[in-house]
């Protein structure tokens, strides 16, 4: 048994925990530009982009992100691609938040009057002028808050990257209990540390939900 105390605990766990935040940011960051180009191409009817962007949300969506991680990591050590785990959970946590990004958009698009379309219509706006002009402000205003509310469900799916060996905030914990037997005591101070990096995005989100209903009250 390996003698650490408290502060060897938690200094070892934010060491780990930017691991987290990165990989957070990156598939954040990344979902959010692929989810924005999918949306683009349904919005505008390209050939093949309506039921082709359906059916890749409807593939992420329904399958659990554990088998998604697992098919990115030994899925394509199979096909002869060697990755690691860095990549293989980034990629995987990109094409998540992808999916997931793409709907919640979606949706806020929809909830933009029709009357707004007819009116863009009735300008001659083209696609992107439309997007740029009247649809994408109105949908950004209604995007804010369930968006920032989805980076807390990313920054908890990092916790699954342990299981192909991503050494972030879980597996840290994993590691550390394992040579030192402390279970409650680690796993308490990696719990707090994920209320931590989620409670402010959360409150983040309720305060542009309450300001949002405010402002269109």
């Amino acid at each position: 048994m390996v003698e650490f105390g408290l502060w060897d605990i938690l200094r070892n766990l934010l060491l780990a925990g930017r691991w987290t935040v990165a990989l957070s940011l990156i598939a954040f960051a990344g979902g959010g530009l692929l989810g924005l180009a999918l949306l683009l191409a349904r919005l505008a009817r390209l050939p093949g982009a309506v039921r082709g962007v359906a059916l890749y949300v409807q593939l992420f969506q329904g399958t659990p992100l554990l088998m998604q991680l697992f098919l990115a990591y030994f899925g394509l050590a199979l096909l002869g691609w060697q990755v690691s785990a860095w990549l293989a959970a980034g990629v995987a946590l990109t094409l998540y938040a992808s999916a997931f990004l793409t709907e919640i958009w979606r949706g806020c698009v929809d909830a933009v009057p029709k009357g707004q379309w007819e009116a863009a219509d009735s300008l001659a706006l083209s696609f992107p002028e439309k997007m740029r002009h009247v649809i994408g402000p109105q949908a950004l205003r209604v995007a804010i808050a369930p968006t920032v509310g989805f980076l807390v469900q990313v920054i908890k799916g990092t916790a699954l990257a342990s299981v192909i060996g991503f050494i972030e905030l879980t597996k840290a914990g994993t590691m550390i209990s394992n040579a030192t037997f402390r279970p409650f005591t680690v796993y308490a101070c990696v719990a707090l540390m994920y209320f931590a990096l989620c409670w402010p995005v959360s409150a983040w989100s309720r305060q542009l939900e309450r300001k949002l209903r405010e402002r269109h009250g």
